[in-house]
């Protein structure tokens, strides 16, 4: 019988190598037909051949944005679905996607804002607005922040941002047509500009989601148990939603709104390395990347020459796996 932590060690080499296959596989598959050498003379012997500069300008790129979009996602959703206690939330359940789609389309129908470098700050802080919000509301009564109060004000602020959103969509048509394929997700068209812009906020989340991750399994146990045993339920529950500011505020600032990855990943990790945050976050993240990488593969052959974004790809992969997981919730209740 093989021992957990061998069993462990094999499951995260092999999700490693994967992410190190799917990693190069975006970066040579492609309408563009690229190769291995045509990869590493890029870096070695620069030609400005229309093939180097597609893997240094696009390929690149791409890859790396959804590595660390997709790992944001990812870690997002686990922390998500620790605070509600719900296997199916996810970075949308509180606002996020909704509050970063509005700060986008207020960019450009408002404020008349034309550059990608604008989009993302405006979406970062959209982000952040509704998660704040929606902590702001699930604590109105004070008597702290229940997991239905989280879900109910999150739906909630999700349906008001989502209804403003549309309707200045309506009212200027030249701001749909400059979102849209930012407001279906995807990776593409993206400059790594973008990502560091917003990258030393999501190193943060990361370096907290870590430093935090033992409290989380308290956490986990119920808010009356974790208060039995010392921990400060509020504040955990607040670091909880500072991580998911920076993390899946910074993802959807980039990427645009991702679905499916928040809810997929975390309950395909549990069962396989079981409960414990110090194992589930970091095999999320990969895992994460994982999923992203390969759904962004493949929406490059679904109407090549044409592709198709990654968030629709991702909803596609999501859609049954979400289906699955709410039917076992309804048959277990």
């Amino acid at each position: 019988m093989m021992s957990s932590h061998i069993r462990l060690w094999l499951l995260f080499s092999i999700s490693i190598v994967m992410l190190f296959l799917l990693f190069l596989g975006s970066v040579v598959l492609g309408y563009q037909s690229i190769t291995i050498l045509d990869v590493y003379q890029s870096f070695t012997n620069f030609t400005n051949s229309t093939e180097h500069l597609v893997i240094q300008s696009v390929r690149i790129p791409r890859a790396v944005i959804a590595l660390f979009v997709g790992a944001a996602l990812a870690v997002s959703g686990v922390l998500m679905q620790t605070l509600t206690k719900n296997p199916l939330s996810a970075p949308e359940i509180l606002g996020v996607n909704a509050g970063a789609g509005l700060g986008v389309v207020l960019a450009v129908s408002v404020f008349s804002f034309t550059s990608l470098q604008t989009f993302v700050w405006f979406a970062f802080l959209g982000a952040a607005i509704a998660m704040m919000t929606v902590f702001g509301l699930g604590a109105l009564d004070g008597k702290g922040l229940t997991p239905m109060q989280l879900v109910l004000a999150g739906a909630a602020m999700s349906a008001l941002f989502g209804s403003m959103t549309q309707g200045l969509l309506v009212l200027n048509e030249s701001a749909l047509e400059q979102v849209l394929f930012w407001l279906a997700g995807s990776v593409s068209g993206r400059s790594l500009d973008l990502l560091w812009a917003v990258l030393p906020y999501m190193i943060v989340g990361f370096g907290i989601m870590l430093f935090l991750a033992s409290s989380f399994n308290v956490l986990a146990m119920g808010d009356d148990v974790a208060t039995g045993l010392g921990l400060k339920t509020t504040f955990m529950k607040v670091m909880i939603g500072l991580i998911v500011i920076l993390l899946a505020g910074g993802a959807v600032s980039v990427a645009g709104p991702i679905g499916f990855i928040g809810i997929v990943i975390p309950n395909m990790v549990r069962k396989l390395v079981g409960t414990d945050h110090r194992v589930v976050l970091p095999f999320s993240a990969i895992l994460g990347a994982n999923l992203l990488l390969l759904s962004d593969i493949v929406s490059r052959y679904v109407i090549m020459p044409q592709e198709i974004p990654v968030g629709v790809m991702t909803a596609l992969i999501g859609t049954p796996v979400f289906i699955y997981i709410a039917r076992k919730g309804v048959r277990s209740s």
